[in-house]
């Protein structure tokens, strides 16, 4: 009998959603959500990325991608620029109020991922976040399961 509640894919699923829920928590009081702060960190990294780019950092799909930058523009933290050399694509920005939220929202982040691994040691931390490395196989955007 095939034991779901053993199986890697429901292991991975109850972690991601427990990972999120701690983060959602940490992250609550700014009205964020956990895919809006990852758009913001991935902007922390490197701003100015376009759409696709973000979209493929993320590996969700670029209308996803839209209305989390529709949110965050909306919420004051960040702004869409006209490309330089594609009138056609956008260039996403922090606003000065995105760049100053990065250091309390980053705190944040660590406390979650804290709380989230305090049953594992440093080196258990690290062994897990290198099998999850190897787990991700290439950086493509996923769609949602049909079935």
């Amino acid at each position: 009998m095939y034991d779901v509640e053993k199986s890697i894919g429901f292991l991975l699923s109850k972690g991601y959603q427990r990972a999120w829920a701690i983060l959602r928590e940490e992250i609550e009081q700014y009205d964020l959500t956990p895919p809006q702060f990852a758009l913001l960190s991935f902007l922390w990294q490197q701003d100015g990325l376009t759409q696709v780019e973000l979209s493929e950092k993320g590996q969700i799909d670029r209308s996803t991608v839209g209305g989390l930058i529709d949110r965050l523009e909306r919420n004051g933290l960040l702004e869409r620029r006209q490309h330089p050399q594609d009138r056609r694509a956008y260039r996403i920005y922090l606003t000065e109020q995105g760049k100053a939220m990065e250091s309390t929202l980053t705190a944040c982040a660590e406390r979650s991922v804290k709380k989230f691994t305090s049953g594992l040691n440093k080196d258990e931390v690290k062994e897990l976040r290198r099998m999850l490395e190897i787990l991700r196989g290439d950086r493509r955007v996923y769609e949602l399961p049909s079935c």
